[in-house]
């Protein structure tokens, strides 16, 4: 799949999820969506030590996430604490082993933690 149709698929379950949270806010939902591509399907010059990464958090309210090359060069787990815009925040724990996979330019899913009664999928690829 191309990045760009991914990310459609994204801003499409956006709309559709959010108002599902909101009407359904005893309940965890989390949209699921397909990886961004990884390995061999990645374009030529998509490097997470020279470039970074790019993050894509699904569905998403305002929450941001910046893993930095420097973060990806280290390979030590750790902690980040997402929020940007939105009223609450989220904590996503990138571990060892993701940066590790980053590192050869694969993708990695990650689920933050549960607040406000839900929970993000974190798509995080290189840049």
């Amino acid at each position: 799949m191309q990045r760009i149709e991914f990310i459609k698929r994204i801003v499409m379950a956006s709309f559709i999820g959010v108002p599902l949270i909101t009407i359904l806010d005893s309940c965890v939902v989390i949209e699921e969506v397909p990886a961004p591509s990884t390995g061999s399907n990645l374009a030529k010059d998509e490097d997470c030590l020279v470039n970074g990464t790019s993050i894509i958090i699904g569905p998403n309210h305002g929450h941001e996430l910046t893993v930095s090359k420097d973060d990806v060069s280290a390979g030590v787990e750790k902690s980040y604490i997402i929020q940007g815009s939105s009223s609450h925040r989220h904590t996503v724990i990138i571990s060892s082993s993701h940066f590790e996979s980053l590192k050869i330019n694969n993708g990695v899913e990650i689920e933050s933690s549960k607040n406000s009664n839900h929970e993000h999928l974190v798509f995080v690829s290189c840049a």
